[in-house]
């Protein structure tokens, strides 16, 4: 009887004795997909960043309402940390 796998998708495990080629070359296509999403990531960023600093609008904003903005701010904050948290890995515990 075939041993399961803990491993889900749609492909078998690796065969331990292949080469391995497919998949140095399936991990090489997907660090230069990676590397090229975090550049334009911090491309975009930047382009976002000069525009705000050149139209002055947290400025405007502060100066109508700076509690609001601040209470807006620590909102978007914690969102993003709760982001960042469902990010990390946690216990399972096994399927039966």
């Amino acid at each position: 009887m075939r041993k399961r796998s803990k491993i889900t998708g749609f492909r078998g495990p690796a065969d331990p004795t292949g080469s391995g080629v497919e998949s140095r070359r399936v991990v090489l296509a997907e660090l230069a997909a990676i590397a090229g999403l975090t550049i334009a990531t911090l491309v975009a960023a930047t382009a976002v960043s000069v525009g705000i600093a050149r139209a002055s609008v947290v400025d405007g904003v502060i100066d109508n309402d700076g509690t609001l903005f601040t209470i807006a701010l620590l909102l978007g904050l914690v969102f993003v940390a709760i982001g960042g948290l469902s990010l990390l890995p946690g216990e399972r515990s096994p399927r039966h």
